[in-house]
């Protein structure tokens, strides 16, 4: 992978309440950087969202726009989020992950991506880019559930 960035965040509530909110799809608009659009595209094997569903978004990054298909390989709600791409310009892999912490919930975010050409070019920045948008993320979470 040309990227592997993550950024992490103490959020001052129970893993069960971020988890929930971050988890679910129709949520990732309004606290996800760039995210214009999300859409379950496929349900998951057993019906709504779960391993094997798909989540397709459009966004913008560094001026271009993206349009992916997330798949769900792993979903263990309230710990875990797993989900790699099988449709748009790279690789990419995202991972979600929420933690009991004393201070509430200890939530991170990782990112795994690669490709060829302009996203292979531009890896140091678009390294730098993930990473900041990731913290923002876990930022935008925190401010959208704590009201803060």
């Amino acid at each position: 992978m040309t990227i592997d960035v993550s950024a992490e965040r103490v959020i001052p509530l129970p893993p069960e309440r971020v988890a929930e909110y971050a988890m679910d799809w129709r949520h990732d608009t309004e606290w996800t950087q760039g995210i214009r659009t999300a859409e379950l595209t496929r349900e998951a094997d057993q019906g709504g969202f779960g391993v094997g569903a798909e989540v397709t978004r459009t966004a913008y990054f560094l001026g271009r726009r993206i349009d992916y298909v997330l798949r769900v390989a792993a979903y263990a709600p309230p710990r875990l989020l797993d989900m790699v791409s099988v449709a748009g310009p790279m690789p990419m892999h995202v991972t979600y992950t929420f933690e009991p912490d004393p201070r509430g919930t200890f939530a991170r975010i990782r990112v795994r991506g690669g490709g060829g050409g302009f996203y292979r070019l531009a890896a140091p920045v678009l390294a730098r880019q993930v990473r900041s948008s990731i913290g923002k993320d876990l930022r935008d979470l925190e401010h959208r559930l704590t009201g803060q």
